[in-house]
């Protein structure tokens, strides 16, 4: 694994005001740098103003003078505050399992100082100057798999991140090394911090990482729906479907924005098609194509209306302040339930279902064109020659196995809570586990559609000479470029894995806004 040091050429600015995804993107997967505003420098220093009146107050305050969580009661004597704040961050540091991915640290730490920009948290100027360094050095905290419940929102995720800030727990170098943190930052020049009051939860009780993977995921949703509709264009080409069931007044009488957008993109894909057009005339006998084909946009289109309303959902949380206690503007620190994950929980259960409704949609259009009774003149599997080649016949197993497994991922989350610290947290959201589920099921649409889009190209080159949309053409022609057409069985597994490389690069999205000026082409 290589990790490039990030661009602090041209740093994103980070305020008070909201973060809009695509800068979440471009710091996350684009090794972006950050600067904190003036604004946010003023905001923190004065919010921090009011903690270090509150630490020698006799009051006591939650989270400056007092445990944390099931231990709140206990006072916490001055001279052991720092003791304090080192102690919560190394304990709840317990996560297991494997390093999450760096995309998905970048991500949580960003938003992390973005909430503590807003000037609510209490953090001092120099730790988040310190996190900013961090974030700009390349150095990438390990967060583990396991360890948050999404309540108090992602506590070991953001306590790896926390410890890392101290010179303690493990990171992953530019050169993608696992080296301890205090060597590390020494060598990027960095200053460990040394937690001051209220450090410790500020910089551990948000739900950061659960809000990164929901953006990455919205981003990446957004690229894999314009394919979908690509290669269900494809597989209706392919099995001599029509497009008339597209057309617009049709749609129009079933007002869902989403299906409207999809079925104008598959009718704007199959224009021009000599193969579409042979079988257009009275002599066609079949009157509608089976659901797989002609309530593609229906499907499509309700992917696509799930994925405006949790990027509704996403655009929200951007704009929040999450942590507890908060400080609020006239000094009072208050504690709230603004960290519980429920409504990013809920938002990342709800993308899995359509995503693998349309998965599993993709996966019967695939089976139709390798089957002889209903692929209307293909050869068995699409092979060169059946009995002795198998042609895509295994390859459908790997779809049909993928989809198997997005079924099984589509079961939510957000409905297991289960109750932890003494019952004090008898409630929580699971919804790092949501977003976790939705980053696999992400990845295995990809594999699903790529096997699609694989099956979809050689039958049209197997309805030659006839010859499909200049769309579906270009796209097919993109992707001989990798794979070659029609002939003798050979090893699929690179061919899968060349076709799910063209997908997640983007270059099929290059392709396709070519023909339809709506296509975002953003890569997954």
């Amino acid at each position: 694994m290589h990790i490039e040091r990030s661009d602090t050429e041209n740093p994103q600015q980070v305020g008070p005001e909201p973060l809009t995804p695509e800068q979440v993107i471009e710091v996350a997967r684009g090794r972006a740098g950050v600067r904190l505003t003036d604004l946010a420098e003023q905001g923190i220093g004065s919010t921090r103003e009011h903690i270090d009146a509150l630490a020698v107050a006799e009051q006591p305050t939650y989270g400056v003078s007092t445990g944390f969580g099931a231990l709140a009661v206990r006072h916490i004597p001055s001279d052991r505050r720092v003791a304090l704040q080192h102690s919560f961050v190394r304990s709840h540091a317990a996560g297991a399992g494997a390093a999450v991915e760096p995309e998905v640290v970048r991500a949580l730490m960003l938003l992390r100082l973005q909430t503590v920009a807003t000037g609510h948290t209490g953090v001092r100027p120099e730790t988040a100057h310190t996190l900013a360094s961090l974030l700009n050095s390349g150095i990438v905290p390990v967060v583990h798999e396991y360890g948050s419940l999404g309540c108090s929102g992602d506590l070991a995720p953001l306590a790896a991140v926390a410890l890392a800030l101290t010179g303690e727990g493990e990171v992953i170098d530019p050169a993608g090394q696992y080296r301890p943190a205090a060597e590390a930052l020494a060598e990027a020049g960095i200053e460990p911090v040394v937690l001051a009051e209220k450090e410790g939860l500020a910089l551990t009780n948000g739900t950061d990482g659960m809000l990164g993977m929901l953006v990455l995921a919205l981003h990446d949703l957004s690229a894999l729906l314009d394919v979908a509709d690509l290669t269900a264009a494809m597989s209706v080409e392919a099995l001599l479907g029509t497009d008339r069931a597209f057309a617009a007044d049709l749609q129009a009488l079933r007002p869902h924005p989403g299906q409207a957008h999809s079925a104008a993109r598959m009718e704007a894909l199959l224009a021009d098609s000599a193969i579409v057009a042979s079988h257009r005339g009275p002599d066609c006998n079949r009157v509608q194509d089976a659901y797989s084909l002609r309530c593609a946009p229906q499907v499509h289109g309700s992917a696509r209306d799930t994925v405006a309303h949790a990027g509704t959902v996403a655009e929200r949380e951007l704009a929040a302040a999450i942590d507890n206690p908060v400080v609020l503007g006239d000094g009072r620190v208050e504690s709230n339930g603004n960290f519980h994950g429920a409504p990013l929980a809920h938002a990342l259960d709800f993308l899995v279902i359509p995503l693998t409704d349309v998965a599993s949609m993709a996966e019967r259009r695939t089976d139709r064109m390798l089957d002889v009774a209903r692929s209307h003149g293909l050869p068995a599997f699409l092979a060169a020659d059946p009995g002795v080649d198998s042609g895509h016949m295994i390859a459908h197993y790997t779809q049909a196995g993928v989809v198997t497994e997005l079924k099984r991922l589509a079961a939510p989350a957000s409905v297991d809570s289960i109750p932890t610290s003494a019952m004090q947290e008898d409630h929580v959201s699971m919804g790092w586990s949501a977003a976790r589920k939705l980053r696999r099921a992400v990845d295995g649409l990809t594999t699903v559609l790529a096997v699609e889009l694989l099956t979809a190209a050689r039958a049209l080159d197997l309805r030659a000479p006839l010859q499909p949309a200049p769309a579906t053409a270009a796209v097919r022609d993109l992707l001989r470029q990798r794979v070659d057409g029609p002939g003798p069985d050979r090893h699929m597994a690179p061919e899968i894995a060349a076709t799910e490389e063209l997908i997640r690069s983007g270059a099929v999205g290059e392709v396709l806004r070519r023909f339809d000026g709506t296509t975002d082409g953003r890569s997954s």
